[in-house]
């Protein structure tokens, strides 16, 4: 099924690289079902086909042993990228994946400690780095860490999971690192997975045309909220003592 979709939306809107999920999250060693890793590995990419990047993420899943075990799955099969092996919080296991393996290994979407991204980057625990607008603390930290990455000579392609304001913060920030990766991560899950994205724009930033997308060139982020979206969101107050 997986495989199906993503040729699906290979040929509706041009996408020439996909990554999918192997491992469960943070799951010590074990998958979302027995064998499903080792299926998933070799169905995609064949499914796929030539002419398309394959990648993976491990969403932290396992231990450096079976990462490159799975790794050398990745390399046989075609895929480039390999995502989060490890423990996040683990760079040192991180390091043990990416010194063995001939494929990419990135990480970093959860750190939000400059130290942190210091360490990972004066270390090579990574091969990509991979910071998130949201979850690291705005643009300037953003860029703040893709410099570090340059210095370094590692790409950065930031994470963003979700078509809400972080995909659009994240086309505006790859236009304007020194480094930017060769992809924007680009949600293809809709209201069933992210049910709040829905209707959150007047006018979606979002439109895929040969697998590209394209900064709005409005004032400001490019975009407007709906006054409707906003209406419904929960908010609070906060005053100053």
């Amino acid at each position: 099924d997986e495989a199906d979709r993503l040729c699906r939306l290979r040929d509706e809107f041009g996408f020439d690289a996909f990554k999918f999920r192997v491992a469960a999250e943070c799951g010590r060693d074990v998958d979302e079902w027995p064998g499903r890793t080792e299926e998933i590995v070799q169905v995609v990419p064949k499914a796929l086909g030539d002419g398309v990047a394959k990648m993976v993420d491990g969403n932290s899943g396992f231990s450096p042993a079976r990462a490159i075990e799975v790794g050398r799955m990745l390399e046989d099969n075609g895929i480039s990228h390999f995502e989060e092996p490890c423990p996040y919080w683990e760079l040192e296991q991180t390091k043990q994946v990416t010194d063995a393996l001939n494929i990419d290994v990135s990480g970093g979407e959860q750190d939000c400690e400059l130290p942190t991204w210091r360490r990972m980057i004066d270390m090579r625990a990574v091969d990509i780095i991979q910071p998130d607008v949201c979850y690291v603390g705005g643009m300037i930290r953003s860029m703040q860490v893709a410099e570090m990455g340059h210095a370094a000579g590692l790409p950065c392609t930031p994470h963003c999971a979700n078509l809400s304001l972080v995909t659009l913060f994240t086309m505006h920030l790859l236009c304007a690192v020194p480094n930017p990766g060769k992809y924007l991560e680009f949600s293809i899950e809709s209201a069933d997975y992210y049910p709040w994205q829905e209707g959150l724009y007047v006018k979606s930033p979002y439109d895929i045309v040969d697998g590209k997308a394209t900064i709005p060139d409005e004032p400001g982020w490019g975009v407007e909220i709906r006054p409707e979206w906003l209406e419904k969101a929960g908010y609070q107050i906060s005053e100053m003592g």
